[in-house]
């Protein structure tokens, strides 16, 4: 399967100096997978499993959504607004 296209956005684990622009599924598995890592929290892990097991676009959509809705509830996916302010993260 060739890697999906998204909607890019733009994500960071606090206290991060960097942010992180996700442009495709893989890169999308990458930040889950190291999100994952870092915070071990088992609702995180069935969002990685459930990225992992995409075998249509549908899917990868479902999924890619999912995860930028738990970026946004903790406060990681990154604005515009605060890109320009320069804050790491989504107020």
């Amino acid at each position: 399967m060739s890697v999906a296209p998204v909607d890019g956005f733009e994500a960071s684990f606090p206290g991060a100096t960097q942010v992180v622009r996700v442009t495709n599924l893989h890169e999308a598995k990458v930040f889950a997978r190291r999100w994952v890592i870092r915070d071990k929290d088992p609702a995180l892990k069935a969002l990685l499993r459930h990225i992992e097991k995409v075998n249509s676009s549908a899917t990868a959509e479902s999924a890619i959504r999912q995860l930028k809705q738990a970026l946004a509830c903790r406060g990681m996916l990154v604005t515009a607004s605060a890109l320009l302010t320069g804050s790491p993260r989504s107020p």
